[in-house]
């Protein structure tokens, strides 16, 4: 099945025309454009990679119209293995990137619309058709040389972050995201089962961090969608949940945790479990029970119209009643697509009434240094029947390695 971008920039255009947007930039190399465009991104790296003018590299949108793509030399022929579909204005190591990039915003603000937009006009929608200030808006992620030329560029325009904008379409998922999404999730779910066994006192943290890297790879992800994290936890181990990976071998009567995701498709899988060496204590077993009871009980508070807060005060309560608050220390979860943390987030502060079409992590945890560490996380999907399912195969079952 093909991804529709005609259509999600349809649904594009009809958001910019409501909040009086005249251009949209969205940087290359960011997950906007790849949504709206397939343009793709390239696998993150540690360090920045960078050329001569990349900050001009990305694409133009507008109500009405085809977008623009600018781009360096180096970024098409680098970094683009699959090309780009559409017009193309390309800045070269020699050019001034500054005059091209003002060149091409001109040409494209210049062009007449050639689309109709789906939405009705209405008084506060065509604000850009009727003369007034000029609203140039731009991804929180643009780079700053970008912005700052676009300011120079445009003193008198208003200019914005769109990305409440974007968020508002990217976080409902089709059909085809998400199939793509289950399958991301089926690869972390392979990849657990098959380590599992190897969870043993001797092993280091970062043979297995290394093990779950490639078999990610031979699975066909292009990488990890974010640093797979391995640690222990438990009694006589001071360490926290913030060192994630180490080169220490696992001791005997330790839980430990998994932290990582794969990628189909651009679009992430995020995952946890946590597998106890030798036979566990009776706290362990029952902080066990208490974070997969804290995490149903999330899923459970998953309904239409409900928040965030809601969802993340509802997992919480779980903890706080088994006397172990004090050590469930992050967020419930996020959204999660084509990133791996996307809005609104599974968390106290977040407001935003959940809608089906929502995928979103519910990960509850007790991490405890020197006494107690264990985690579980899933991908759930809010259905339009109004139920919140798990789209990981894998049970929650205690895992005990003798």
């Amino acid at each position: 099945m093909a991804i529709d971008y005609v259509s999600r920039r349809a649904r594009l255009d009809e958001r910019l025309d409501a909040a009086g947007v005249d251009v949209l930039f969205l940087p290359a190399s960011q997950t906007d454009l790849e949504y709206f465009t397939g343009l793709e991104r390239g696998v993150p790296s540690f360090g920045n990679i960078g050329y001569t003018n990349h900050w001009i590299s990305g694409a133009f949108f507008a109500p009405g119209k085809e977008p623009l793509f600018v781009l360096t030399r180096h970024h098409q022929e680098f970094h683009l293995p699959g090309g780009v579909t559409g017009d193309i204005i390309t800045a070269t190591e020699s050019d001034d990137g500054a005059e091209v990039f003002r060149r091409a915003f001109d040409a494209f603000a210049a062009r007449p619309r050639r689309v109709a937009v789906g939405a009705a006009p209405g008084e506060e929608s065509c604000v850009h058709e009727s003369g007034a200030q000029a609203r140039i808006a731009v991804s929180g992620r643009t780079w700053a040389e970008t912005t700052l030329q676009l300011r120079a560029h445009r003193p008198d325009a208003d200019l914005t972050v769109a990305d409440d904008i974007i968020n508002g379409i990217r976080r409902i998922k089709d059909a085809h995201e998400i199939e793509l999404m289950t399958e991301a999730a089926r690869m972390v779910d392979q990849v657990m089962a098959a380590v599992s066994d190897r969870v043993v006192a001797g092993i280091t943290e970062l043979e297995l961090a290394s093990e779950i890297d490639l078999r990610i790879r031979q699975l066909g992800s292009p990488s990890s969608s974010f640093d797979t994290a391995v640690w222990a936890m438990g009694k006589g181990i001071e360490r926290d949940a913030s060192e994630r990976l180490s080169r220490k071998a696992l001791p005997d009567r330790a839980g430990v945790n998994f932290d990582f995701g794969a990628i189909v498709e651009g679009y992430c899988s995020d995952f946890g479990r946590t597998v106890h060496i030798g036979q566990p204590d009776e706290e362990y077993e029952r902080v066990y029970d208490v974070v997969m009871a804290a995490q149903e009980a999330g899923r459970r508070a998953a309904i239409p119209g409900a928040t965030g807060g809601d969802v993340h005060r509802a997992t919480r309560a779980v903890i706080e009643e088994a006397g172990y608050g004090d050590w469930f220390r992050h967020r419930t979860g996020h959204c999660i697509g084509k990133d791996v943390h996307e809005l609104p987030y599974i968390s106290e502060e977040d407001e935003t009434p959940l809608e089906p079409g929502m995928m979103f992590t519910i990960e509850p945890s007790v991490f405890w240094p020197g006494r107690v560490g264990v985690r579980v996380e899933d991908v759930f999907l809010l259905t339009d029947s109004g139920e919140t399912v798990k789209i990981n195969e894998l049970d929650n079952a205690m895992r005990v390695n003798d």
